[in-house]
Formats: C-alpha cells, structure tokens, sequence
C-alpha cells in the first residue's frame, strides 16, 4: 500500500499551512520530498503505524510518500524506493531491515532515517536517543542534518552483514538479551539470560588477530563504531574490546559490568583501534550485530566502513549504553 500526501497550495501558490500553522522544517538540509517505508509486522511497530505516520507527517508542509511494505514485494519496494532518491528515506522496521537498507543505499544514496521499530533499536536509538518512533520522526524532522555513519561489515564467506553500533563476538554476546531484559525492568528474565551466559561462558575460545598482528585468544570481541564508542573521537577505526575472564569468578564479574554499567572498568577487558580483524574458533561463534543474534562459521572476518552511508539526525551524542 502507497499513498503521497501532498500539502493543498493555497492562493498565493504557497503549500497550506507553511507560516500559517505547519510546524517547522529542519533548516539544515531541505526536506521537500520525503518516503517512509513501514513494515506493519516489525517488533514494535504496531498495526496502524501507516495512518500514525500519515497524521504526524500531515503536520509538515512536505510532499510525503507511506509504503507498507508487503512480504511478496518486499525487496521491489525498497528498491523502488531507494531509486526515487527522495530528501530522505525513512524506514520504520525491525533492526535488520533498517540495516539493510541503510547499507543498499550507501555513501551515495539519499538520506536514511531508521526509526525504532524493532527489538533492540540500537541503531535508532544511537542517532535519537529515544526507543519512541513518533518522537525520532519529529525530530529528524525538525532538527536533522546529514550525518555521515561510519560502521563496520562482518563476513564469514556465507554471512556478510553490516553494523553501525557494535558487533559482539563469542559466548559472551549471549549477554546482550541480559542487559536489554535489566533495562526494561524484567530482572527474572535477565536473570535467566545470565545463568544461560555463563552456562556458556567457556564453551570455546576465540584466536583473533587485529590489523594482521599475531593471534592472540580471547573468550570474546566486541567491535564499536566510532559514532557510539566512547573511546574513539573520530572516524578512524573501530574500537576493537578484547573480553579474557580466566575463570568463573571473572567471568561472572565481567557479566556484572556487561549488563549494570561500564564494561571497560574491569580489568579482564583491553582495547584498541583497528580497521580489520580475523576470528577463529574451533566451532560456530555465537554473535550478536546491532542487536541480531546470528551464528557465524568458525571464521570470521571484521573490517571497518568509514563512510557506511548518510542519515538524517541531530548532531548525534554518545550513546554507547545502547550496545
């Protein structure tokens, strides 16, 4: 379903409602013709979302277009949409179709938008600071500006996935759901996930080797990018954690860091930054990549994007705490 909303003119030729009632437009890049692609069935969408979108976006004197996309077209819509090449490509979905499209458009394509409609909202939430699709909407709206996302690819010659948060590697990715369970309130629930965690926590050790230095063995890695990492100031690298717990103890103090506060604090984790990495292990390494769970072969490749593609956002401030 596609439906344009386009602002009535009014006598002086003017779209209704401009300086008489409209709110306003974002000064700093201009935002005549906009697209929001919708996926009713993502996490946190909702059944009405497109009438949702249609009512806030009937606020702004813009030429608005709302696609609810539909399993059998899913990818024609996309990419119908991508080579219309509006002001800005909204897309109210889950984590791993905003991802998706994020990477087909690319440093070239127009501007992306990724509104939280999923579970985790990593990548939402680091350009808006709010889990709230309507709020994240207003605001790139009213005050966006292009922003260029730096990210990172993962691969493991059948697997080859974008992020622009972070991408955890090994046992310890399990403690993600934990940590989302802890911010929600659900302490039983992140309860279970940390026995889970650290069920696991030496089923099998990683080799990895960073920028092509020797092999050295971790129990896990995280990979940040450098709009969310605390430690890195610009776009040079990612940010390559090296998690080594040597027993149970640490390890359950390093889950501890993982899901209350700064995981960087404990001593059992060193960092650094890099712009490619291999992973080794003897079997399937359990991963999550911006909030996805997936389970890569036992080799993996990591390399840095410097330019993944552009977004629409306010000036983006740190906000690691949703790795």
């Amino acid at each position: 379903m596609t439906e344009t909303l386009t602002p009535a003119a009014d006598p002086a030729g003017a779209p209704e409602g401009a300086g008489s009632g409209a709110r306003p437009l974002s000064p700093h890049v201009p935002l005549e013709r906009i697209t929001v692609l919708v996926n009713p069935l993502a996490g946190s969408v909702g059944p009405n979302a497109v009438e949702e979108a249609e009512g806030i976006l009937a606020d702004y004197a813009c030429e608005a277009t709302v696609v609810a996309l539909e399993g059998g077209t899913f990818d024609a819509q996309i990419e119908a949409a991508l080579a219309d090449r509006p002001d800005v490509l909204f897309v109210l979905a889950g984590d791993g179709t905003a991802g998706t499209i994020a990477s087909r458009a690319g440093p070239d394509g127009p501007l992306i938008a990724p509104l939280p409609g999923g579970t985790m909202n990593m990548l939402p939430k680091a350009l808006y600071g709010t889990a709230d699709w309507p709020e994240a909407l207003r605001r790139a709206l009213e005050e966006g500006a292009p922003q260029n996302v730096a990210g990172g690819e993962v691969s493991d010659g059948q697997i080859q996935q974008a992020f622009y948060c972070a991408a955890i590697l090994g046992s310890p990715a399990l403690w993600a759901p934990a940590r989302e369970a802890v911010r929600e309130g659900k302490f039983g629930l992140a309860w279970a996930y940390g026995k889970r965690a650290l069920r696991r926590a030496f089923s099998g050790r990683l080799r990895c080797s960073l920028d092509g230095r020797p092999e050295r063995r971790a129990q896990a890695m995280v990979f940040i990018s450098p709009m969310i990492s605390r430690a890195m100031e610009e776009s040079t690298g990612l940010e390559a954690a090296a998690m080594d717990p040597a027993d149970a103890v640490q390890a359950f103090r390093l889950a501890a860091h993982a899901v209350f506060d700064d995981w960087r604090q404990d001593p059992a984790v060193t960092t650094k930054a890099i712009q490619q990495a291999t992973i080794r292990a003897r079997s399937r390494i359990p991963a999550v990549i911006d909030g996805e769970p997936v389970h890569l072969r036992h080799e993996a490749r990591v390399r840095f994007i410097r330019t993944a593609f552009r977004a629409l956002a306010p000036n983006p401030s740190t906000a690691e705490d949703s790795v």
